[in-house]
């Protein structure tokens, strides 16, 4: 092999232009991610630094703990881009930045010649910011009052991602010299956030509307003023309209989302885990209503008031069951593990009630709803 190959240097007047080129070449091979580049700027700048290997390990480290925390979908990156982006969001702010027109990451971090990448900040806020996400993931009892980690699951289940840059931001400003968060003023941040993003899901649907309004609100974040959407309130009746006209069928993001939120409403309710996998129920099963056709208004079937989070283990069995055999699923008694729904709600349900009539899925949306509009009110995020 060794005397059979040739070895051709290219030389490129520029770092785009290399990049460019190893691109073309690499068509078949796999291609270099957003962090990949990035990496090669840090270790230039620690290896002048003369801090190479322990870059190289700390990088390794870094690598290992996102692959563990973010899991991008197909075609959007690595974990390791999640972790530049959702920073690249708190940089934007402190720039002033509130255009909501996206830079590509990569264009983001290569202005004036990686400057960004080129400080050592920047890799230690980086690494502070992932270890933050890290214990929000875990569910950490020792960083987060039990108020935050509630709050959090319900973001868990947000319509949208938008919510994890605004978190980062608040979170990399806001934090003291170990990191930490006052726990009484994220929790008010969380509760603001989670009623107007819930809000805009349903006036403006679509990620692209709340950049206008969070991007807003993330520099008002970072020149440490609160963040209170006082340009963006809607009028009770428009946000109500909104609501009762709202089809809130299983393939929209926002009804989990609203499920979510309903359920840490009930204060018996335990934190639920982050890893259980929860499914949309329909407490009135839908084969119920093709078979009976007993509910009068047929839209009821896919009402909020008869819909609930309930594991997925229970939901493939429970799902199609009249509410009489569906109390046993709830509470374990068909199970040979013998463990109901932790989802309390439907285990008080299935204690006080032997059928779940149309009556009742009128007067649990009429709960739903007004409780949300009380929460907006509370978070002061409607017009007076």
């Amino acid at each position: 092999i060794m005397n059979n190959f040739i070895l051709l240097p290219i030389e490129a007047e520029s770092q785009d232009t290399a990049l460019r080129i190893f691109s073309t070449l690499n068509d078949r091979g796999k291609p270099l991610s957003d962090a990949d580049i990035f990496k090669a700027q840090f270790y230039k700048y620690y290896s002048s630094l003369g801090e190479r290997e322990t870059f190289i390990n700390r990088w390794r480290d870094l690598e290992e703990l996102c692959d563990k925390i973010f899991h991008p979908s197909a075609g959007t990156g690595t974990p390791m881009d999640e972790l530049f982006t959702r920073y690249m969001y708190y940089v934007r702010a402190m720039m002033g930045n509130k255009s909501s027109t996206l830079e590509a990451l990569r264009k983001f971090y290569e202005k004036d010649s990686y400057s960004l990448l080129k400080c050592s900040h920047t890799f230690e806020d980086l690494i502070t910011l992932a270890h933050f996400w890290d214990d929000v993931s875990n569910q950490d009892r020792d960083r987060f009052s039990a108020r935050v980690l509630r709050r959090l699951f319900v973001l868990n289940y947000a319509p949208n991602s938008m919510w994890t840059y605004f978190v980062s931001v608040y979170f990399m400003h806001n934090k003291d010299q170990t990191d930490l968060l006052d726990n009484d003023d994220f929790c008010k941040f969380l509760d603001k956030i989670i009623g107007f993003i819930w809000t805009y899901a349903i006036t403006n649907p679509g990620v692209y509307a709340l950049r206008t309004p969070i991007f807003a609100e993330m520099v008002n974040i970072v020149n440490s003023r609160p963040a209170t959407f006082s340009d963006y309130k809607l009028s009770y009746t428009v946000v109500c309209n909104a609501f009762s006209n709202f089809r809130f069928n299983n393939g929209r993001p926002i009804t989990k989302a609203m499920l979510a939120w309903w359920a840490m409403q009930d204060s018996e309710q335990e934190l639920l885990s982050l890893e259980t996998v929860f499914e949309i129920e329909h407490i009135y099963a839908r084969n119920r209503q093709e078979n009976e056709s007993s509910l009068k208004n047929t839209a009821n079937i896919e009402a909020l008031g008869n819909k609930s989070l309930l594991e997925k283990r229970i939901n493939i069995r429970a799902s199609d069951y009249r509410f009489e055999d569906k109390i046993n699923y709830y509470q374990g008694k068909r199970s040979h593990k013998k463990d109901g729904t932790k989802i309390h709600e439907l285990i008080k349900l299935s204690i006080e009630m032997s059928d779940f009539t149309e009556a009742d899925i009128e007067k649990r949306s009429h709960d739903i709803m007004g409780s949300f509009m009380s929460y907006l009110k509370t978070n002061e995020l409607l017009l007076n």
